[in-house]
């Protein structure tokens, strides 16, 4: 009993710790990874979706929440102005179902 207790305990840490928190900072050399919004999505290497609570964020399947602050993510990123400055192309869309990477290649960015 003991042992299913501890191990369940490190299932939700674990959880929680691989979320895809998200803060968008200021200036680029504070950035982890480099992201440019396209206009369509067949031109995305990752479609995302906007969560509005941090327990629905996704384990880097493109499921983002924002947070307010840089020491609560787990991944900061600063948006380019440019496509060809970025590490990875990203295109938002409304439905959580939508939501992934379309380039898997790229996937290392968020771990």
């Amino acid at each position: 009993m003991k042992k299913i207790l501890i191990l369940t305990a490190m299932l939700l840490v674990y959880n929680v710790s691989t979320a895809q928190k998200i803060y968008s900072v200021d200036y680029e050399n504070q950035a982890d990874v480099k992201v440019f919004v396209v206009d369509y999505e067949n031109q995305a290497d990752l479609k995302v979706y906007k969560v509005k609570y941090e327990n629905q964020a996704g384990s880097n399947d493109g499921k983002w929440f924002f947070t307010e602050y840089a020491n609560q993510a787990k991944k900061k990123i600063y948006f380019v102005k440019y496509e060809n400055q970025a590490d990875v192309k990203i295109y938002f869309v409304n439905y959580e179902n939508q939501a992934g990477w379309r380039n898997a290649s790229k996937k290392s960015f968020f771990y």
